[in-house]
């Protein structure tokens, strides 16, 4: 497993559907050695902090094994890495080998898998049409958000190791499942997920009122 790309970007304001939209989505490449901190990469910050970024969304990765399949879903669209807002074009890791909890080192930094993305209207606005919020939810191909654990230098090229595997066994596309379906078979799943430390407050609270739905 390896970063392919580091990429950032700034707030900037675009014009979408006549109206004009402050975002972040638009990340670019660099080269060389960057510091990722708690919060975010050096040069990159989150448009609206009231559903981006924050401790548990620190740096989003996205798997450049799934550009091949959204080149297919848009042929005439130059996608280029970033395009779906990720710090990290990476190679290997992927939604369904990956835990939430678990622990990885890229560079000198220590990083915390903790949930899926759950796309807004801004991925509409980078690929300039609205359908893909629900082609993007309906896929399965959410990457991963991490929180950091420590801070320190990445560049495109690290090695992605892993570092503890979190016991509880739910991966990042389980999470995804059991979000988008209303299944009883996916409780005991449920049960584990609310076990894990590292996933956010507001996903153990939402499986655990499912949960007790299933009981009454």
């Amino acid at each position: 497993m390896r970063v392919l790309s580091v990429n950032v970007g700034l707030p900037r304001k675009v014009v979408f559907n006549g109206q004009i939209v402050t975002t972040s989505i638009f990340k670019d490449p660099i080269k060389g050695s960057i510091m990722l901190r708690n919060l975010n990469l050096d040069g990159d910050r989150q448009a609206d902090l009231t559903v981006h970024g924050g401790i548990d969304k620190a740096v989003y990765s996205y798997p450049e094994e799934h550009y091949d399949y959204w080149q297919k879903q848009f042929p005439n669209m130059d996608l280029r890495w970033g395009m779906f807002g990720e710090n990290f074009t990476t190679e290997g890791l992927m939604e369904d080998a990956v835990n939430i909890g678990n622990r990885f080192q890229i560079g000198s930094a220590k990083i915390v898998a903790t949930q899926p993305r759950m796309p807004c209207y801004k991925l509409g606005v980078r690929f300039g049409r609205m359908d893909i919020i629900r082609r993007f939810m309906t896929s399965g191909r959410s990457g991963i958000y991490f929180k950091v654990l420590q801070e320190g230098q990445v560049e495109a090229g690290d090695k992605i190791k892993i570092i503890r595997k979190d016991e509880n066994n739910v991966t990042v596309k389980d999470i995804v499942r059991l979000y988008v379906r209303d299944n009883d078979e996916d409780i005991e799943t449920m049960r584990r997920a609310t076990k894990i430390e590292a996933l956010p407050e507001g996903w153990r609270n939402e499986f655990k009122q499912k949960i007790e739905q299933s009981e009454r």
